[in-house]
C-alpha cells in the first residue's frame, strides 16, 4: 500500500519567496524510515536539505537532515524550516520547540519578535595554514584561516568573497576533516568583514557534502559568529550570505558556548510525497 507523507517546501532565512535557502520538511508519524529511503527521498527532492521530523514528547521532536548525497550532522536552515512548519503550518502553540538530534544534541527554536530564533552550539575552532592547493582551488589568497567543523577562510574585502569562482572538484578533496562535528573535507566558509549594511559578508561552498554552493547556511554561521564576534569585539553581528541568485540575511549573537541565529521563513509548497508500497 502506498504511503502518503506530508510535504512542505520552505524558503528559510527569507521574508519572501525565491530568497534564502530551500528546505523540504517531512513529518513522519511512525518513526524514521530506513536510511536508504530517507536518502532516496532527499535525492528526489533535490534541494539543499530535507528535514525529517518524528514527535518525541510534548514540545519535542527528533530531527534528521539529508542533502541529496549524504546525511549531515547539523543544518541550520532546515531546522528553521522545520520549526516554521510546526508553528505556522501544523499549529503548535508553544513558545519554543526542542529538536533532539543524533550528532548536535538538543537544538531550541523559539518564536521571535519577527521570525524565529535558533539556539545552537558554538563550535571550537583553531588557526590553520592555507596550502597552495587550497589557494589555487579557491582562486584567491585568504588573509587568514581557521579549522573547525569547516575550513573558514577570511578574505580582504566583501568584493573578493563575492567574486570567488572556486574549482569545486578540487575543493571537494581539500580542507579539514570536520573537527568535532562529523563533517568531512570539502566544506569551505569564505568571509570578509563588512558589506552593504552588514558586519560580515560570506559564502559557503560544500562540494564535499554534495552541494556546490549553499544559499543560506546556519551551521556555517555558528562557526562564523564565533570567529567574527571576536574579530569585531561585539556579541551580535549582522550577516549577509551572498549566494549569487538568492542571498540571505541573518542576525547572529554569541552567548558563551551557544549561538542565537535569527531569521524569517516562508512556505512556498504544500503537498504530499507518495512513497511506493
Amino acid at each position: 500500500m502506498e504511503q502518503q507523507i506530508p510535504f512542505y517546501q520552505v524558503d528559510a532565512f527569507a521574508s519572501a519567496p525565491f530568497k534564502g535557502n530551500q528546505a523540504c520538511v517531512m513529518p513522519l508519524e511512525a518513526g524514521f524510515l530506513p536510511d536508504a529511503t530517507l536518502q532516496a527521498i532527499a535525492a528526489e527532492n533535490n534541494v539543499a536539505e530535507t528535514a525529517y521530523l518524528v514527535a518525541d514528547g510534548e514540545g519535542a521532536w527528533q530531527l534528521r537532515w539529508f542533502t541529496p548525497a549524504v546525511e549531515v550532522p547539523l543544518c541550520g536552515h532546515a531546522t528553521l524550516a522545520a520549526a516554521h512548519v510546526l508553528f505556522a503550518e501544523l499549529g503548535y502553540a508553544g513558545e519554543a520547540i526542542t529538536f533532539r538530534t543524533r550528532k548536535s544534541g538538543e537544538l531550541i527554536v523559539r518564536r521571535g519578535e519577527t521570525g524565529y530564533v535558533m539556539d545552537f552550539p558554538a563550535p571550537e575552532f583553531f588557526p590553520i595554514e592555507t596550502s597552495d592547493e587550497i589557494v589555487a582551488a579557491l582562486g584567491a589568497q585568504p588573509v587568514t584561516a581557521w579549522g573547525g567543523p569547516f575550513f573558514a577562510a577570511q578574505f580582504d574585502t566583501p568584493e573578493t568573497v563575492q567574486s570567488l569562482k572556486p574549482d569545486l572538484p578540487a575543493l571537494a578533496k581539500l580542507g579539514v576533516s570536520g573537527h568535532g562535528g562529523g563533517w568531512g573535507r570539502g566544506n569551505f566558509g569564505c568571509f570578509a568583514l563588512g558589506g552593504e549594511g552588514v558586519d560580515v559578508t560570506s559564502r559557503f561552498f560544500a562540494p564535499g557534502s554534495g552541494i556546490d554552493e549553499d544559499p543560506a547556511t546556519g551551521s556555517w554561521h555558528c562557526m562564523l559568529t564565533a570567529i567574527a564576534t571576536g574579530l569585531l569585539g561585539q556579541d551580535t553581528i549582522s550577516c549577509y550570505q551572498a549566494y549569487p541568485t538568492r542571498g540571505a540575511q541573518l542576525v547572529c549573537t554569541l552567548r558563551g558556548n551557544r549561538v542565537d541565529l535569527q531569521g524569517d521563513t516562508v512556505t512556498v509548497i504544500r503537498g504530499t510525497f507518495t512513497l511506493p508500497a
